[in-house]
């Protein structure tokens, strides 16, 4: 019944409508519409936007060779790829690490303590940590402002109550606001790890003003920013051992999450498109097989009209 169908619906096709044919021609490079001037003039387009191309990578790679920074070596992370998800302990650890070392210059005011349920800590770790600060609220029915301990709601609060008051704390430095550093440095975790691990004595010809130290990987080398990772600089309560290196490694996953807090769903959403997609593609090809089959596995015999 289907192939009946499909050979009565298939006979239009064969009609020549003087529409379809010409329009399909002309995407053919060997159609008489495509003049030499014309393939010529695409030729040379192609040419010159590769070599465009080319041109601007080549330069990105030589202004990075000239900066006046070391570049940072890639880690090898364990959320790297397309299918690989954040470490939610090593998220955790970074928390700590944050909340011990990080917190008293840096703010991260777009992460709120609802952010951390189900991710490094269960509703009610993320409320004992929300109930730990004091947040500004009101006006009251009084019109007074009042204090009260913080909820899930409540943004994590920044050390300094503004800019002006976090420069004069630390002689004129701005520390900038963490949630989306990762982001918005090149080489995002990878950076951040570098940097806090990268601290060394000045070489020869450097002069550092008072209260700046000498780190490669930052831009200029002087930084303001002390060196504040060592051994046992903070405490894990899984009883990790705080090492320098794992303490970086820790605060730059979390950092990574803080910048990317859906790049766990984000993934997820892939790989369950991709497993649609397939299906859909597999069933797309079979469809177009169907209504072609008809068409491709036809024989076409001319007979001539006798002129008896």
């Amino acid at each position: 019944m289907a192939a009946a169908v499909g050979r009565i619906c298939g006979a239009r096709l064969l009609k020549n409508y003087g529409i379809v044919g010409p329009k399909v021609r002309q995407l053919s490079t060997t159609a008489k519409g495509w003049t030499k001037n014309r393939k010529l003039l695409l030729s040379t387009l192609g040419v010159v936007g590769g070599g465009v191309g080319a041109l601007l990578f080549a330069l990105e790679q030589s202004v990075e060779a000239s900066d006046d920074r070391a570049h940072a070596f890639h880690q090898p992370w364990s959320h790297d790829g397309w299918f690989q998800s954040l470490d939610h302990a090593s998220v955790r650890r970074g928390y700590e690490v944050y909340k011990q070392v990080c917190k008293a210059c840096h703010s991260l005011q777009y992460i709120a303590f609802r952010n951390l349920v189900n991710v490094t800590h269960t509703e009610d770790e993320a409320k004992a940590e929300a109930a730990e600060v004091t947040v500004k609220d009101g006006p009251d029915e009084e019109g007074n402002y009042f204090e009260r301990p913080g909820k899930l709601s409540d943004y994590l609060p920044s050390p300094y109550p503004n800019e002006n008051a976090a420069r004069a704390a630390n002689n004129g430095a701005y520390p900038p606001d963490l949630s989306l550093i990762v982001s918005a440095r090149k080489g995002g975790e990878d950076y951040i790890f570098a940097l806090l691990t990268g601290y060394m004595d000045a070489p020869a010809g450097i002069i550092l003003r008072e209260g700046q130290n000498y780190n490669p990987y930052f831009p200029g080398g002087a930084i303001s920013m002390a060196q504040v990772l060592f051994d046992e600089a903070a405490e894990y309560s899984d009883g990790t051992p705080a090492t320098a290196s794992q303490l970086a490694k820790d605060v730059a996953t979390f950092l990574r999450w803080c910048s990317e807090p859906e790049l766990d769903d984000r993934r997820l959403m892939t790989i369950k498109a991709i497993g649609i997609f397939s299906v859909l593609a597999a069933i797309v090809y079979y469809y177009k097989r169907h209504k072609w089959s008809t068409l491709k596995s036809r024989k076409l015999a001319y007979k001539p009209v006798s002129k008896k």
